[in-house]
């Protein structure tokens, strides 16, 4: 289970030295599940992933992937925070992203640990339609959200992961934009704390209703 609490890459935001080169100074961070976000500045916009935590190993610090220098649909921006939640939400359910720096950027694989197989790579950088746009984040969305479970769900007795996982899974329906997304899984959070017997998307579901 990842030990992210949330707001993780808000309080351990990109190295200086990637901000400057990159040009990234002041960039939105859209989103933050289970220590794996969406950043954006302007038409740039890119995933933003902490390293797993591993004993004995240093701190590799927040990391830059499918870096897309310049965005033109603001479906693709919508693309990148569900891919963002989606990424996290596995993280939390068990699923190792491991990353590979390439120079100022990184790609990231997802790991499901019980066999140790690589299922899916995130690549370092979005390769835009001059090479096909075949691993744009709209498509890597569609792939990653086929992955079938890793392990066991989120732990539902923790209120963090619980509402980490509510947000993955509220940012992750089309219906609703970022701000309902907050809204909503903070309602489902309270009614599944509320003593009220539901699973997390039944939960939605429930708030949804309510919040609407």
């Amino acid at each position: 289970m990842a030990g992210f609490a949330p707001g993780h890459l808000a309080a351990n935001p990109l190295p200086p030295g990637i901000l400057g080169a990159l040009g990234l100074g002041g960039y939105q961070l859209l989103v933050d599940v289970a220590g794996v976000g969406a950043g954006r500045l302007g038409s740039q916009m890119f995933l933003v992933v902490a390293p797993e935590p591993a004993p004995g190993v240093a701190e590799g610090g927040t990391q830059i992937a499918l870096h897309h220098p310049r965005l033109r649909d603001e479906r693709d921006a919508a693309a990148f925070v569900q891919l963002a939640a989606q990424l996290g939400y596995l993280r939390l359910s068990g699923y190792r992203l491991a990353l590979d720096r390439q120079g100022l950027v990184s790609s990231v694989s997802v790991v499901n640990p019980a066999t140790g197989a690589i299922t899916i790579t995130i690549p370092a950088k979005h390769p835009g339609k001059l090479f096909g746009g075949g691993a744009n984040a709209a498509r890597l969305l569609a792939s990653v959200r086929g992955l079938p479970p890793a392990g066991k769900p989120p732990d539902l007795e923790s209120p963090e992961l619980l509402h980490q996982a509510l947000l993955a899974l509220a940012l992750g329906d089309d219906a609703l934009d970022g701000a309902q997304a907050v809204e909503v899984a903070d309602r489902a959070l309270a009614l599944v704390r509320g003593g009220q017997a539901l699973d997390p998307p039944a939960a939605l579901e429930a708030a949804k209703r309510d919040v609407g």
